[in-house]
């Protein structure tokens, strides 16, 4: 698989007559691309907003984030979601970088939406403080979901990727000037240089533990609840194979935007051929029962142990429960013979006296923390808020709280606020965004 992806760097956004992109400035037509959000009638009130790096502005519940792209040649952004399946991960894909489409509801939040703010002090706890972003502030007529702690989100999210298909087909017509090239042999056709090289395989675990359907990430349009691990390319996972879902506490989610950018991919394909043989990605899950845990750990290590993999890194989606499946990943795979490094966050509790991960296991020695999401936050007043503030006090955000008998409200009377990391929009960045690093005392 040969997958080129088109760069088009955004240095502004701003609203006008069309949609188009012309030396570096992406001009929106506000009213067509409210019309693409409101193809889905379920969504009942809708606006855009620009926000830019340094703004004074706060953005809850945020629910989504993607990043705009156009399929070279026809067929869907997000094969099997947006459209009819096609293969992903070969061939030509544009994307608008340096930016992103941020998705916020206007009212109702739940425990898997977060908070971004777009400057301040809260800017450095986020990667999408950092870029442009055409924001969709939206409500729909789901009103089942209203006061239903865990909420799907579908109309919301849905529209967020239509809206980033629309903008990323002003790009169908323009000349590439900067284009990433990601290309794998096949496993058993690598020359003799790159055999002799230590062998990697990347597990990812993305969130899929919810057993009714409709929260959890997606697989080509399949919840990963009902999925086996499987052997992926890695370009399958750049070129929107993979879809975030509406279940998982904040700062640990990935985002659809994390996916299309996945770090730990991109890292690896840098030291591919130079100090590593990549072999690809195995997608694994995160399951409810034991057997089901373990089951998805013997199904990775004898697919890790059957390409020939030295080593394997495993990246989790989440935290908690998940830690069963983490660890016991690990696990099974050193005792494949596979040497293991895993990356995922940590939940100590806000005395910091909690068990960092829920399951442990003396063989799981190397594993890397992108940061604790018990960890607390106090950010000021902002000047404008996006959404509803209220929200992350009223609607059981993960890092919020309608009252504490210590800490009181996480929405102070004057819009400051204190909540957990938890509530962080894809804080810890587990994907391998993370700025945060380790003191030692």
């Amino acid at each position: 698989m040969k997958l080129d992806i088109v760069n088009f760097h955004v240095r502004d956004i701003q609203f006008g007559a069309k949609t188009e992109y012309v030396d570096g400035i992406l001009t929106v037509n506000k009213e067509e691309a409210l019309a693409v959000v409101r193809e889905d009638s379920h969504i009942t009130e809708a606006e855009l907003h620009i926000v830019k790096p340094g703004d004074e502005v706060r953005l809850v519940p945020v629910k989504e984030a993607i990043e705009p792209r156009h399929r070279v040649g026809g067929g869907p952004v997000f094969p099997g979601v947006t459209g009819k399946l096609v293969q992903a991960g070969n061939g030509t894909t544009h994307a608008l970088k340096d930016m992103s489409v941020l998705v916020v509801g206007k009212h109702w939040g739940g425990f898997q939406d977060g908070l971004i703010d777009m400057g301040g002090e809260g800017a450095k706890y986020t990667l999408f403080s950092e870029l442009k972003n055409l924001v969709l502030v939206a409500d729909t007529d789901e009103t089942f979901e209203h006061k239903e702690q865990q909420k799907k989100n579908r109309a919301l999210r849905w529209a967020g990727m239509r809206l980033a298909e629309y903008l990323g087909a002003c790009t169908k017509d323009l000349a590439p000037v900067e284009t990433e090239v990601y290309e794998l042999p096949a496993i058993t056709k690598r020359d003799s240089a790159l055999n002799k090289l230590p062998s990697v395989v990347l597990v990812l675990q993305p969130q899929s533990q919810m057993e009714e359907m409709g929260y959890n990430d997606l697989n080509y349009g399949w919840d990963c609840n009902h999925m086996l691990p499987t052997f992926m390319h890695p370009n399958e996972v750049l070129d929107g194979a993979m879809i975030s879902g509406s279940f998982m506490p904040c700062s640990s989610k990935w985002s659809t935007y994390d996916f299309q950018n996945f770090p730990m991919i991109k890292r690896l394909y840098q030291e591919h051929g130079k100090t590593l043989n990549f072999l690809g990605v195995i997608m694994s899950n995160l399951n409810v029962a034991l057997d089901q845990k373990e089951r998805s750990a013997l199904f990775v290590a004898q697919m890790a142990k059957s390409i020939g993999a030295d080593s394997a890194i495993v990246v989790e989606e989440g935290y908690g429960n998940p830690d069963a499946d983490f660890t016991a990943c690990i696990v099974a795979l050193e005792k494949a013979g596979v040497k293991t490094v895993g990356l995922t966050n940590e939940c100590t509790g806000r005395d910091g006296a909690s068990q960092p991960l829920v399951s442990m296991d003396e063989i799981a020695d190397a594993i890397v923390s992108c940061g604790n999401v018990s960890s607390l936050i106090k950010l000021p007043p902002m000047k404008v808020v996006l959404g509803e503030l209220e929200s992350l006090a009223r609607d059981g955000l993960s890092g919020g709280w309608s009252n504490d008998e210590i800490l009181g409200p996480s929405v102070k009377p004057d819009g400051s606020i204190i909540m957990e990391n938890n509530a962080m929009f894809c804080g810890d960045r587990v994907a391998g965004w993370s700025t945060k690093t380790m003191k030692e005392f």
